[in-house]
């Protein structure tokens, strides 16, 4: 008998604890296989904030440090800069990243820090109960938006890798999805990509990762994953939205 599919080693033997239906664990997941690929786990140090994101401390096997809420990217610069033969990485929620740590993105990607962010945007505050969050999309009801998020009250929502795209500090961003096996391979190649980029010194790189919250969303998992694909990719497209000349290629 032939294995051909297995654990990643960096990938620890835990029970799930996500909610059914959240992609946490397959963003999880696709780290970990990279990780493993590039050999780099006795190297790499993860930064998690407040959040469902926080628990990813449970099911990597790597060294990782606990940033305040919304602040990751700079802790993440502090330990890159202290140890720069690290690979560092920050692994946040839309919540977290794109509303009270907006400040700490932005100028990571600003100064060019080498660090690399994987953004789960799910469009909600998913730890503390399904609030609006600034990545809601238009129309899209929440328990502080009842009647839907709507221009004239609440705005647009936010696009945060369209806006670090623009700085000339950043060397990759992108946006992915994991609703299908074509989606996943795709994702896997962009958080790849990301890695490499800091690993070749080119600047700061981003990978955003849209997924479902079928909690907070009231529906099921199949549910969510349709609607994600209807509605949150028509808002966020995905695809690289800046690749820098220099930015090594996933083969």
């Amino acid at each position: 008998m032939q294995t051909v599919f297995e654990r990643p080693k960096t990938l620890l033997e835990q029970h799930f604890t996500y909610c059914p239906g959240c992609h946490h664990g397959l963003a999880q997941r696709l780290i970990a296989e990279v990780i493993d690929e590039l050999d780099i786990a006795d190297r790499t140090i993860g930064v998690g904030p407040v959040g469902c994101s926080v628990y990813i401390y449970e099911f990597l096997d790597i060294d990782f440090i606990m940033g305040a809420h919304g602040r990751a990217p700079a802790t993440a610069t502090g330990v890159k800069r202290a140890l720069p033969d690290r690979v560092v990485f920050s692994y946040q929620g839309d919540g977290d990243i794109a509303a009270i740590g907006t400040a700490e993105i932005v100028h990571a990607a600003v100064r060019g820090e080498c660090i690399s962010a994987f953004f789960v945007n799910n469009a909600t505050y998913g730890m503390t109960g399904g609030q609006m969050a600034p990545t809601t999309i238009l129309g899209q009801k929440t328990v502080t938006s009842p009647r839907g998020r709507a221009i004239e009250r609440e705005g647009y929502p936010f696009k945060l890798g369209e806006m670090l795209a623009v700085t000339d500090g950043s060397a990759y961003i992108a946006r992915v999805a994991l609703t299908k096996p074509q989606l996943i391979k795709k994702a896997k190649q962009s958080i790849k990509r990301a890695f490499l980029t800091q690993q070749a010194k080119m600047g700061f790189s981003l990978v955003e990762i849209l997924s479902p919250c079928p909690t907070n969303w009231g529906m099921s998992p199949l549910e969510a994953v349709q609607w994600l694909e209807k509605n949150l990719m028509t808002t966020f497209p995905l695809g690289e939205i800046k690749v820098k000349e220099g930015v090594p290629n996933v083969h």
